[in-house]
């Protein structure tokens, strides 16, 4: 049993290890690679741009021909040089941070060389989408919604696909879809009404090609494909998804990515909803098949040969592969029911807490009044801190109390910027002091300040962000695969062993993240080193005691606090400020939130405002570890069990990783 449970461990800490290493190596270093980009003749800018910056540029007759192919969705931009004066086009719906590693290039290339630069957008993103993240917050409901649907109809009928299935699971994609849809639209707003029946098809083909091929797997591989699935399509194909544009992947990410469904899932959603249906013959072609293929090989497996039987209690078949009994029939309903359910919570606690990141009550500091604020505060909601000087206001920075402060002076303005403390703040900061000081006819000097730089294989901040959900995953995950092996959810060993895994799994992941991704400042590797063990042990130990009290269902409601409430309501990269209330609200209460600003502000504010984290994390350490060792002790009933179950639970609603 002993052997059993460290095997079983062993397989959380490389799934737990190889997540880390897929979603940091995808986005921490999100810079323009071979991107697309449309000239109309030579220019001294472009070449200049071209000796920094990675671009493909590609040659057009004309202004008309560009538009033609930015309409096609096939150019991040382009430049049209002229006789005295340039112009540079974005397309900020093709991808919000190309465009703004684009003008920043193009702008500086263009003041050195001193050309006349005039910027034209096109394919501008709505103020409900300003970063142009809807596309890959869709992704999340659908992906998980299908996988769920095809491991828990497994796990409600034991058998591992059968023809019937099929049909099964195809209708549960389009009620998933139109759920989602309905959430989405209508519901929060998060696209035009005009696109709902447009994109109800395409929801309905992503979820049916993740749920057909995962029932495919599971038909061949039997309960390990619930695995092989997850690791494939979640947690590698979902950090090569590309929602933050597939030109700033790595070339490897995007060879990788084009492989598996959730990149072509991206591209056709943002294509359907912003590019007018353009260019998604290859990712309808590409989903289709793995619809196909994965439903030739249910049906003909099914058919011709014996269908695989899950467990000691399966239900019996028919030959026909039909489930005999209302109870099957029952315990399917309520599978789908729940996988429903859940892709319910993706689409709306996702897509709620992040389709719009609009900053309120961001904290500012001043060293004195200026009508540069007042201006600014029309547009920006601040909340001002006044400081006698330039030293205060960067000692708050220090402290991680301000996102930013404004120096004004007797003949020039300084803002001070911080990096290190959301990656959309600086951006939005500097835009609205810029046309503010525009408009008012001041000067502005713009700076990044910071007590620690970011590093260099970080350069917008993601990476403490991106470490939490593998976090979070291999916490639950251990604790119910522990569960499985041993057939209890107590045992003497059973806290001890979940401290040692999660001792052990926070240094596997520093390893990855640290002095192989070098993702963080390295001399920072003894302090997180805990910090990542004791957001592991918090969450396993939270999941252990939930499971001795509901059962399987404990590891589903510790994946509702934790990943469907608890990692929306982080504020992640962007920042607190920019969550709508009920996220800003629920946030401090809950492991995620505290698990990041204990991470973050440790590497980059030597430790300030980590208290309150510090001590809400140790209580979610403490408080289950004593339930669980009373429970232990006095030997309360168990709720009955089967391994078989919980193993496959084990893989049960993996998140996809977190969106920068």
């Amino acid at each position: 049993m002993l052997k059993k449970a460290l095997v079983a461990l062993g397989v959380v800490l490389v799934l737990k290890s190889l997540f880390a290493l897929c979603l940091v190596s995808a986005l921490q270093l999100l810079v323009l690679r071979d991107t697309p980009f449309g000239v109309t003749g030579a220019s001294p800018v472009v070449n200049a741009v071209s000796s920094k910056v990675s671009l493909q540029t590609l040659s057009y007759a004309d202004e008309s021909a560009v538009m033609e192919a930015i309409g096609q969705s096939k150019l991040y931009g382009a430049y049209l040089p002229g006789a005295t004066n340039d112009t540079l086009i974005v397309v900020p719906a093709k991808s919000f941070f190309a465009q703004v590693e684009v003008e920043a290039a193009f702008e500086d290339a263009a003041k050195k060389l001193g050309r006349p630069l005039t910027v034209q957008t096109v394919k501008p993103l709505p103020k409900y989408d300003r970063l142009g993240g809807v596309s890959g917050l869709l992704l999340i409901p659908l992906l998980i919604g299908g996988y769920l649907a095809a491991t828990l109809l497994l796990k409600a009928t034991r058998t591992a696909a059968a023809p019937w299935h099929v049909a099964m699971l195809v209708g549960y994609s389009a009620v998933g879809a139109l759920l989602t849809d309905l959430i989405a639209g209508p519901g929060i707003g998060a696209y035009s009404n005009s696109h709902f029946w447009p994109l109800l098809p395409c929801f309905i083909l992503i979820a049916a090609s993740v749920a057909l091929a995962a029932a495919a797997f599971q038909r061949l591989l039997g309960p390990p494909g619930t695995l092989v699935v997850a690791t494939l399509f979640i947690i590698v194909g979902g950090s090569a998804a590309g929602g933050v544009g597939v030109t700033l992947l790595p070339d490897y990410w995007q060879h990788l990515g084009a492989i598996f469904p959730p990149q072509h899932a991206v591209t056709l959603i943002r294509n359907v909803i912003y590019f007018n249906g353009n260019n998604i013959t290859e990712p309808l072609i590409i989903l289709g098949l793995y619809a196909l293929v994965g439903g030739i090989v249910i049906g003909f497996l099914g058919r011709w040969r014996p269908v695989r039987t899950v467990g000691a209690g399966a239900p019996a078949d028919t030959p026909s592969g039909k489930a005999r009994g209302p109870k099957t029939a029952v315990r399917v309903l309520v599978a789908l029911a729940i996988a429903a359910l859940m892709q319910c919570l993706f689409t709306a606690n996702y897509m709620s807490s992040a389709h719009e990141p609009v900053a309120t009550d961001m904290p500012f500091g001043a060293t004195g009044q200026s009508p540069l604020l007042a201006a600014t505060q029309k547009n920006l909601s601040l909340k001002v801190t006044l400081y006698p000087n330039e030293q205060a206001a960067k000692n708050a920075i220090d402290q991680a109390k301000i996102y930013g402060a404004l120096i004004p002076g007797p003949t020039s303005n300084t803002l001070l910027v911080v990096p290190t403390l959301s990656d959309v703040a600086p951006l939005d900061l500097a835009a609205n002091f810029e046309i503010a000081a525009k408009r008012l006819g001041q000067p502005l000097n713009v700076q990044q300040y910071a007590p620690h730089p970011l590093a260099k294989k970080d350069p917008f901040g993601l990476v403490p962000s991106l470490m939490i959900i593998p976090l979070l995953v291999g916490g639950y995950m251990a604790s119910t695969i522990l569960k499985a092996t041993t057939g209890s959810a107590t045992g003497r060993r059973r806290l001890t062993a979940l401290l040692g895994f999660s001792v052990l799994a926070g240094l596997a992941v520093n390893l990855v993240v640290g002095p192989w991704l070098r993702g963080y400042p390295l001399d920072k590797f003894w302090l997180v080193w805990p910090i990542l063990s004791l957001i592991i042990a918090g969450v396993a130990l939270v999941a252990a005691v939930l499971q001795k009290l509901l059962g399987a269902a404990g590891t589903l409601v510790t994946v509702i606090v934790m990943v469907q409430f608890g990692n929306p309501s982080s504020g992640g990269a962007n920042g607190v400020p920019y969550l709508p209330a009920f996220w800003r609200d629920i946030g401090p209460f809950l492991p995620p939130r505290n698990a990041y600003i204990l991470l973050r502000n440790s590497i980059y504010f030597d430790g300030h405002g980590t208290t309150q984290a510090l001590v809400v994390l140790l209580v979610y350490l403490a408080v289950p570890a004593i339930a669980l060792a009373l429970l232990d002790r006095y030997r309360t009933p168990e709720i009955p069990i089967a391994p078989e179950t919980e193993t496959e639970a084990t893989a049960l609603t993996v998140p996809v990783g977190g969106l920068p």
